[in-house]
């Protein structure tokens, strides 16, 4: 039997990584702060499980041995007898942080510590810990169950064996990773953010629609969604964060935020999760 993953956060992120981390065989805990957000959490994957049977991608039969290997736990004393810890919640630096802190002392002594920041840095998340070279960048792209890619990223101390394992188990989820240096922003946000935030402009000044700028994206560009509606489908808060820590870290004003990026997340229109942004859902 495979050994046991805790995931900490039960929100999108974390609940496409409990479950494609279940559905590989490997029984996972998921904690969140509170009841509410667990369930949720546990919802969402078994109606993501529904799809992929309608889809045919998935065995009807195998939906409740996935959601059996998904245990629910608040808080973090979980984490003790997991072999990888994985952190997804908010994208916020001082919570990390101090998730990590507290790691440091909950989790089993060779634990991985692994965090799917999408920009944060790893090295200073790691500083936290008394165990460097066992922290690692696990960024699973959104959707979780669906995107290919897994960002793998160093810190400054992450050992050779830590990326190694995280490479692989990676790909016994049948995931591609990628091995990136730990720099703001890592590779995929540091070349995404600015195509979104330059979209944002073009709003800002009038030179088109939100459904003209993401028009010339899809078809001239051959992207899959525009760069306004996959802001919408990130989260603009999530996006500006960003965006800052990318704008804080390099020192470059390329990636200053737009300010019509900053009045929307000002404004609570933050994309699909609150039903306006860009668009209105």
């Amino acid at each position: 039997m495979a050994e046991r993953v805790a995931v900490i956060g039960a929100g999108q992120m974390g609940n496409g990584i409990a479950h494609v981390f279940a559905q590989s065989g490997f029984p996972v805990t998921m904690m969140d702060v509170t009841d509410d957000a667990l369930k949720r959490g546990r919802d969402t994957i078994a109606s993501n499980l529904d799809r992929q049977i309608k889809k045919g991608t998935l065995p009807a039969a195998d939906k409740d041995a996935i959601l059996g290997r998904i245990t629910l736990a608040r808080g973090l004393t979980e984490v003790e007898g997991a072999w990888l810890v994985i952190e997804a919640a908010s994208e916020n630096r001082d919570l990390k942080l101090g998730i990590f802190s507290e790691l440091e002392t909950l989790a089993d002594q060779g634990a991985i510590l692994a965090t799917n920041t999408s920009s944060i840095s790893i090295t200073e998340i790691a500083s936290q810990t008394k165990r460097p070279d066992l922290v690692i960048g696990m960024h699973f792209m959104n959707p979780v169950p669906v995107m290919q890619l897994v960002e793998v990223i160093r810190g400054l101390a992450t050992s050779d064996e830590t990326t190694k394992r995280v490479l692989e188990t990676s790909k016994v989820l049948g995931k591609t990773p990628v091995e990136v240096q730990d720099y703001p922003g890592f590779v995929a946000n540091r070349i995404l953010m600015p195509m979104i935030n330059e979209a944002v402009f073009c709003l800002m000044e009038g030179v088109g629609s939100a459904e003209s700028i993401d028009t010339v994206m899809k078809l001239g560009m051959n992207h899959p969604m525009g760069p306004l509606a996959l802001a919408d489908l990130i989260g603009l808060d999530t996006c500006l964060a960003i965006l800052e820590v990318m704008h804080e870290g390099l020192g470059d004003p390329k990636y200053r935020p737009c300010p019509l990026l900053r009045k929307y997340v000002a404004a609570g229109w933050l994309g699909r999760k609150s039903k306006r942004g860009f668009y209105a859902y």
